[in-house]
């Protein structure tokens, strides 16, 4: 069973000021192994490609396809458009990342090198869009889906793969090029599943076979051979065994539910097959997993394909010793793998997890602690609802030489934390390894207490952290808000005590490098920041008064000295420094007001970076008015003025006034009302310069007409500090 695992918070108005020790002298980083599973794949970001199509993004708002997408951007096609890749190595196969409109299906039409393939990759919103009401904070979510192609033939390094939609628009995210083996052959001594009456048609129920060709092999190997095969209810009693596939490409058993037992005597070795399951929405109280329950000691799961799960592997019980790598697990509507307490000396590494509904990889010392056991070289990606990498509790745990990028919502790369959720409950002990990890885009707004997560973040949620978490030769790049954050989310105040910083690069962290909100302490060595968003260090109690946090510089640091002065307000990202990126749109993801709106044409869709979407005010009741907060002063010089691009909206004449404040109280007229065209000829597009000397955090639009529908009407407002 998965239970809600999440922060409810609402901050002070007000808390007072700690400062920190200056963090000034300079050194290098040590050194360490690269981040990251090694695939068998090479992805290639559709922005990246030529297309014919939209690109949208980027975005780091909660419950937006961009914001979802791997790099926060993706390449929206509607019928009849393409976006065309150049192969980066010799493959045979194709897995695309995508989304389509909730409720639609549809396909892509696949050419190489100009030429149309007969076959074609389904596209479907079956198993995204999904809705966790109880999770507090959570949005509609999961919007991305992956779909699989044997291309029939070989493509070299440079060839063009185009993917066209069809009937439906879609979204595409990231294409994986893969050269996939032939299907593997039978082990001699095996026992087949067709021998048992399995159909390898994927027409009849496969079930009962399985099981007896499980009893008949104990000791020996159950030999999957290449088809699809349908389980109809789970696999129970698997011990002593190993269930092999022809290769996940090949063989692939369609069921939601693949093993669920609570015990197991061990010696379970699962390996090169594809478990593609039905889940289209997460029900905690169902075991719609790959594995759920227990494997047993000694036992191995590698080279699985599993998709369209709730979780991939739910282990409780007796798993020591358990290796799980070199799998791929994607699409889940909750964790990809939760060890989920009792867990000894167990290894989880070289697997990649793209598009989970919860924690990509978890352990929760619920029950029992985990213990000496390892999360390693993984490779993660989208995680749209929690954390890349969580530990809940547990003794002696490692989390080293990871990658995890494009946390989402509500969760960070990399969580350290008391967080019980349930009793009996076993706090971080002995020491927490935590080296060599690569955080990229990672770290989230948290909507329950609106108030950013950090991208590596220790958390004495329920107690004090008495554990020594030895966070050592960390990356965090690009983190939309704060690098290391330094929390005690339940509001009790409780320390963060016994951690070591040594060794990190920190580069164009939105905000801050340290956001330290829990009494406690830790020591920084050898930490390096560049292009920081606001200040170097935000040091704020949460609770008001509860204790100070203490930054002890243990030399070596640079780039992050300064602190943020005022405790009742958060810094938002550029804050306090010369903006990174002149040219970047200061309205997309602010928050937007309106006059009124009509449905579900809100102000949000006006700066939510999707120019297809758009805000409709109430009608046939002009003068109507959008307000955006751009979250602080800045020299405006320009706004663009969108419509949806679509033809079939006609040209029309909106007649809009420019008003600025920069209190949000006081506004006054920058431009006058004045007639706008938008042509769907010319993208229906205008752009509206501001005078030189105009400085202002809220930009108002003020609608008194329009030609085209009695409203008023932006698909996006844009503001730019560049004419």
């Amino acid at each position: 069973m998965q239970y809600t695992r999440r922060y409810v918070r609402i901050m002070p108005t007000a808390v007072t000021v700690a400062l920190a020790a200056g963090l000034l002298t300079t050194t290098a980083p040590t050194a360490h192994a690269a981040a990251g599973a090694t695939l068998p794949f090479t992805s290639v970001e559709a922005e990246s490609a030529t297309t014919t199509g939209t690109k949208i993004g980027p975005d780091y708002t909660q419950g937006t396809l961009a914001s979802e997408a791997s790099g926060r951007q993706a390449v929206r096609l509607n019928s009849g458009q393409r976006v065309e890749f150049t192969a980066p190595s010799a493959a045979n196969a194709l897995n695309v990342a995508y989304s389509v409109p909730d409720g639609q299906t549809g396909s892509l039409n696949v050419y190489v090198n100009g030429t149309k393939l007969a076959k074609t990759i389904a596209v479907t919103a079956k198993y995204s869009y999904v809705d966790t009401g109880w999770i507090p904070g959570a949005k509609t979510h999961h919007f991305y889906d992956n779909a699989r192609l044997l291309l029939g033939q070989n493509i070299q390094a440079g060839d063009k793969v185009a993917l066209e939609a069809a009937s439906t628009q879609v979204t595409v995210d990231v294409a994986d090029f893969e050269q996939v083996a032939g299907a593997a052959s039978q082990p001699a001594g095996s026992v087949s599943v067709t021998s048992k009456g399995a159909d390898p048609t994927g027409q009849g129920d496969s079930t009962q076979a399985f099981r007896d060709a499980i009893a008949s092999a104990q000791g020996g190997v159950v030999w999957i051979p290449p088809g699809e095969y349908r389980l109809t209810s789970s696999l129970s009693g698997v011990q002593n065994v190993t269930l092999q596939g022809a290769g996940s490409w090949h063989s692939i058993v369609r069921t939601s539910r693949f093993i669920d037992q609570s015990s197991s005597s061990g010696g379970v070795h699962i390996k090169d097959f594809a478990v593609i399951g039905e889940v289209t929405e997460r029900v905690d109280s169902n075991p719609d997993n790959f594995v759920n329950g227990s494997l047993g000691p000694n036992s191995s799961v590698s080279g699985m394909w599993l998709q369209h799960l709730k979780v991939g592997l739910w282990l409780m019980g007796n798993n020591d010793n358990l290796v799980v790598e070199n799998n791929r697990f994607l699409d889940m509507t909750a964790d990809g793998l939760n060890l989920n307490g009792n867990a000894r000396g167990v290894k989880v590494r070289g697997n990649f997890l793209r598009n989970q509904g919860d924690d990509a990889l978890a352990m929760w010392s619920l029950y029992a602690p985990d213990t000496n056991s390892s999360f390693e070289n993984n490779t993660i990606t989208q995680p749209n609802l929690a954390n890349g990498i969580a530990i809940y509790g547990g003794t002696d745990i490692t989390v080293r030489n990871n990658l995890v990028s494009d946390t989402n919502a509500l969760g960070s790369g990399i969580a350290i934390s008391n967080q019980k959720f349930l009793d009996p409950f076993h706090p971080l002990s002995g020491t927490i390894t935590v080296d060599g990890n690569t955080l990229v885009r990672t770290g989230a707004m948290n909507p329950n207490w609106n108030h950013p997560m950090g991208a590596l973040r220790v958390d004495s949620y329920d107690s004090a952290i008495e554990a020594q978490v030895k966070i050592t030769n960390t990356t965090v790049t690009d983190s939309p808000y704060s690098a290391f954050e330094f929390v005690s989310g339940s509001g009790r105040g409780f320390a963060a005590k016994n951690i070591t910083v040594d060794g990190a690069t920190v580069r164009n962290a939105g905000t801050v490098v340290v956001q330290a909100e829990a009494q406690g302490a830790a020591t920084f060595r050898n930490v390096t920041a560049t292009g920081v968003g606001a200040a170097g260090i935000y040091n704020c109690p949460y609770p008001t008064n509860s204790g100070t946090f203490t930054l002890t510089d243990g030399g070596g640091n640079s780039g992050w000295s300064s602190t943020w002065s005022d405790c009742s307000t958060w810094p938002q990202p550029g804050q306090g420094n010369p903006d990174p990126d002149p040219a970047r749109n200061l309205a997309k993801g602010r928050p937007a007001t309106a006059t009124g709106s009509q449905d579900v044409y809100t102000p949000g869709k006006a700066v939510d970076g999707d120019a297809n979407s758009y805000w409709e005010s109430a009608n046939n009741a002009f003068p109507q008015s959008l307000t955006v907060d751009l979250g602080s002063s800045e020299a405006v010089r320009r706004l663009v003025l969108k419509l949806p691009p679509s033809a079939a909206w006609g040209a029309r004449t909106q007649t809009v006034a420019v008003l600025g404040s920069t209190d949000g109280s006081n506004f006054s007229t920058v431009v006058g009302a004045t007639g706008y065209r938008f042509d769907p000829a010319t993208g229906n597009t205008v752009t509206v310069a501001l005078p030189g000397s105009t400085n202002l955090r809220y930009v108002r639009l003020s609608v008194s007409a329009n030609t085209g529908w009695p409203a008023g009407q932006f698909s996006e407002v844009e503001a730019y500090l560049t004419s």
